[in-house]
């Protein structure tokens, strides 16, 4: 079969590998029919990951159609047609009983695309399959579906409910790409006062006005906590939710945060940040961080199937799966491209 293969910071092919097989009776392989990319991936080839090592296959989101099941397998069957979700939870190790399957400790977390080979490719194999895998419902595209293999659960869990956003909160949000868009839109379900998105690419803020933002900074030209603070009457956010992974980000977060305030740091960090405590300490901050657990994703699909929530519009560019060193040059350069998520999808 063919897959994206990674060989190093900056080193990517699409070329031929194993057909994936069976190696637990837990297992299941799917024929991947819909897959995208993920600013982590590119972080992989930033070389911010070194769990990630030569000869990976990337990628772990995906929506496809299950084509073997090991014996052990009760709920999922050959012809489901299931999201492969980006975290695997083994379902019984301490972490999984209590939810919080991205803390697996029998076998799970994020493997996918980082310990063992991922969905960026034609077939995959999902460990733990039954409790790794949720069925597509009716009425709801592959694409929809897609988004909550990794976005929204992640804008939703480690932003909204890490920054644990409540009616009347004013959320600030940092980096208005797919994971601040998803933090931006599920924010809007707990009734803030305001929802303000800062980036540096217009761009991106015209679609976070169209995700919920009602305040949009532009953070190369404006002064973002001065805005905040004449918003706030010099307080500040309540939340503060980043959502880029870089140490600048993640200041402007605190920098952002009224006493009291709750920071949720959700990007994937790569070098260290200073953690400016002689500025924090009487101020009562909380700060968070967290790998998505996925535990919120039937709440999600039931927002999904009901209508309320609008997982399409993420959706800005579509590609053919051979088509992956085209979709990531497109993806990595979202600022000219006015990419959000790009789709892969299987020819038939």
């Amino acid at each position: 079969m063919k897959a994206l293969v990674y060989h190093g910071p900056g080193a990517k092919a699409w070329e031929s590998v194993p057909h994936p097989r069976l190696l637990a009776d837990t297992d299941a392989i799917v024929q991947t029919e819909t897959v995208t990319i993920c600013g982590t991936d590119l972080h992989i080839l930033q070389g911010d990951v070194p769990t990630v090592t030569d000869g990976r296959i990337l990628g772990h989101e995906a929506v496809g159609t299950v084509v073997e099941v090991g014996t052990g397998t009760k709920r999922v069957k050959v012809g489901d047609r299931v999201l492969v979700s980006c975290v695997t939870s083994c379902g019984i190790c301490r972490f999984c009983r209590d939810g919080r399957y991205g803390q697996c400790v029998g076998g799970g977390g994020w493997i996918l695309g980082n310990e063992i080979n991922g969905t960026q490719a034609e077939y995959v194999r999902v460990p733990f399959a039954d409790t790794s895998t949720y069925p597509a419902p009716d009425g709801v595209s592959d694409e929809e579906l897609l988004m909550l293999a990794d976005i929204l659960p992640t804008g939703y869990e480690v932003g909204v409910l890490g920054g644990k956003v409540q009616p009347g909160d004013v959320v600030a949000v940092v980096g208005a790409g797919p994971i601040g868009l998803s933090a931006i839109s599920t924010a809007r379900l707990f009734s803030p006062t305001h929802v303000i998105a800062i980036d540096r690419a217009d761009g991106r803020l015209k679609a976070a006005e169209k995700f919920g933002a009602d305040v949009v900074i532009n953070n190369t030209t404006e002064d973002p906590v001065q805005i905040v603070k004449d918003l706030t009457d010099g307080l500040g956010a309540d939340v503060a939710i980043e959502a880029v992974g870089i140490p600048a980000t993640f200041e402007l977060a605190v920098d952002l945060a009224a006493p009291l305030g709750r920071i949720a740091n959700v990007g994937v960090h790569g070098s260290p940040v200073t953690l400016h405590l002689e500025r924090l300490w009487q101020r009562d901050i909380t700060i968070t961080t967290g790998l998505v657990d996925t535990y919120s994703t039937p709440t999600l699909l039931r927002l999904l199937s009901s209508g309320k929530i609008d997982a399409q519009r993420f959706v800005t560019h579509h590609f053919s799966l051979d088509e992956f060193e085209m979709a990531y040059e497109v993806f990595a350069h979202a600022a000219e491209t006015g990419a959000l998520k790009v789709v892969l999808t299987r020819k038939n």
